[in-house]
C-alpha cells in the first residue's frame, strides 16, 4: 500500500484521522477533526488516567491526578496573582516534574506560556522576559541565580516562583518558593481537589512563545496557538498507523485506556517543540509514563 493509499483510508470520513477544511484567521487549512481543540482538553483527558504513574524523577513520583492537582492549585494562584487571558507566563527550569505543572498552570489560567530556553545565559533570559513581556516567570533555583541580577530592569515582571530553592536561602520582594504553593512532589497528591479556573478557551487563541535559536540576530518569540500545539496528537498517531496499514497488518487498538501503559525516557529539554510539543501533549493524551533526567549521561539513561 502506497503512502498516499494509507493516508487516504486513514483520513477519510468517519474514521479516527479524518480531516476537514477550516477557515483560521483568513486562510483556509485543512485540520484534525478529531483532535482534542486545546491543551485544556489534553489536560482534562490525562486526569482521567488517575492513579496511572505520570512524572517520575529521581524519587520524586507523580500520579496523572496529582499532577493535575498541582496544576490547578498553581493556576488558581496565578489568577490570584492577577494573571488574566492573554498575559505572558514564562517557564524557565530543568526537565523538572515542576515543568509541566507550571506550564499547564499557565495555560489553565488562559494566559500565553512562555517557555524560555534554560541553557541561556542571565542576559539573554533577561532579553526574553523583556521581549515577551512576562509577567509571571516560574523558574529552578539555577535560573533564578542568572536572572537575579537583572531583575531590577524586568519591570513588567510582577512575581517569580522559584521550585527547589536551597534551604538558607531566603526568597523575598518578587521571588517566592514555588512550594509555598503547591508542596513537593510527591505531596501532590494530598492538595485540594479544586474547580478549574472559568476560562473560556479557543482552539485558533494564542498558546505559547517558543523563542527562535536567533543564529543571525536576537532569537524570535514565535506565536503558538492552542490548535498548533494539539495537532501533534493525532499527527504522531497517524504516523504510527500508517505503518501496520503498509505492512499488511491490521489497525491496533486505540484506546489508551484499553492498552498497557508506554514509558518514555525524555532525553530532550521540554522548553523545545520536541520536548513540548511533540512528546509532552501526545504523551499525556495516551496516559504515558515520562521520566525526566537532570541533565544527559548516557550509562545514566541506560540504567534507566
Amino acid at each position: 500500500m502506497s503512502i498516499a493509499e494509507a493516508h487516504a483510508r486513514l483520513t477519510a470520513p468517519g474514521q479516527r484521522f479524518e480531516m476537514e477544511e477550516k477557515m483560521i484567521r483568513g486562510v483556509t487549512q485543512r485540520v484534525w477533526r478529531n483532535a482534542p481543540p486545546t491543551l485544556r482538553d489534553i489536560f482534562l483527558n490525562a486526569r482521567a488516567f488517575g492513579a496511572r504513574e505520570f512524572l517520575v524523577y529521581e524519587d520524586d513520583r507523580a500520579t496523572y491526578e496529582a499532577f493535575a492537582r498541582a496544576a490547578i492549585t498553581l493556576a488558581r494562584q496565578l489568577q490570584a496573582d492577577g494573571v488574566r487571558k492573554g498575559d505572558r507566563v514564562a517557564v524557565i527550569m530543568r526537565n523538572l516534574p515542576e515543568w509541566p505543572v507550571a506550564f499547564y498552570a499557565g495555560v489553565l489560567a488562559g494566559a500565553i506560556v512562555t517557555p524560555l530556553n534554560g541553557w541561556w545565559t542571565g542576559p539573554e533570559l533577561e532579553y526574553g522576559l523583556a521581549d515577551s513581556g512576562t509577567r509571571i516567570a516560574i523558574v529552578d533555583d539555577e535560573r533564578l541565580e542568572r536572572i537575579a541580577p537583572h531583575l531590577e530592569g524586568l519591570t513588567d515582571l510582577e512575581r517569580v516562583y522559584v521550585a527547589r530553592l536551597p534551604e538558607g536561602v531566603e526568597a523575598s520582594g518578587r521571588v517566592r518558593r514555588l512550594e509555598t504553593v503547591i508542596g513537593v512532589v510527591n505531596r501532590w497528591k494530598a492538595l485540594p481537589d479544586l474547580p478549574l479556573p472559568d476560562v473560556t478557551i479557543d482552539p485558533d487563541d494564542d498558546a505559547t512563545i517558543l523563542y527562535t535559536s536567533g543564529t543571525t540576530g536576537r532569537p524570535k518569540g514565535a506565536l503558538g496557538t492552542h490548535r498548533n500545539m494539539t495537532c501533534n496528537v493525532l499527527t504522531s498517531g497517524i504516523a504510527a498507523a500508517r505503518n501496520f496499514l503498509r505492512a499488511g497488518q491490521p489497525l491496533p487498538e486505540s484506546d489508551p485506556h484499553k492498552l498497557p501503559q508506554r514509558s518514555s525516557l525524555l532525553v530532550v529539554p521540554l522548553f523545545h517543540a520536541t520536548g513540548l510539543s511533540a512528546t509532552l501533549g501526545p504523551t499525556m493524551n495516551a496516559g504515558g509514563k515520562i521520566v525526566l533526567m537532570r541533565r544527559w549521561e548516557a550509562e545514566q539513561a541506560m540504567q534507566l
